[in-house]
């Protein structure tokens, strides 16, 4: 039987990124949907990862599988050292201002200023 691994490694040969190991790693040791879960991304996406096959930017996916799986951190100006898939997440939520939530506001305009957030701007262009 073909394992998540073997599928990576026939899809990606040499060029298999170490993150992309760990996405079928992780899948192997439970399932492509639980993995999907952890991420909060589709089964779909992880089995594209997986199959070198995904038709977007990976930097995002990459970005979630470190946060998630490998303990990625980055340093927030306004939280502090946060999993790197928890500060792709307030990115996400910044992207609308909302005033009901003190905390929403505050990564607004900290995401507003921040250079990971300027940076996925100029990727989108």
């Amino acid at each position: 039987m073909i394992g998540p691994l073997d599928i990576a490694r026939t899809a990606w040969g040499s060029d298999l990124p170490d993150w992309v190991e760990t996405l079928a790693i992780e899948c192997g040791k439970t399932s492509q949907n639980k993995v999907a879960q952890r991420l909060d991304r589709s089964p779909t996406v992880v089995s594209q990862v997986l199959r070198r096959k995904y038709p977007a930017d990976l930097a995002g996916i990459e970005e979630r599988v470190r946060g998630v799986f490998q303990d990625a951190v980055i340093r927030c100006p306004a939280l502090g050292t946060m999993p790197a898939h928890v500060c792709q997440d307030w990115r996400e939520k910044a992207r609308t201002f909302q005033t009901g939530n003190p905390l929403r506001v505050r990564m607004y305009r900290a995401c507003a200023t921040c250079p990971r957030a300027a940076r996925e701007k100029d990727e989108q262009r």
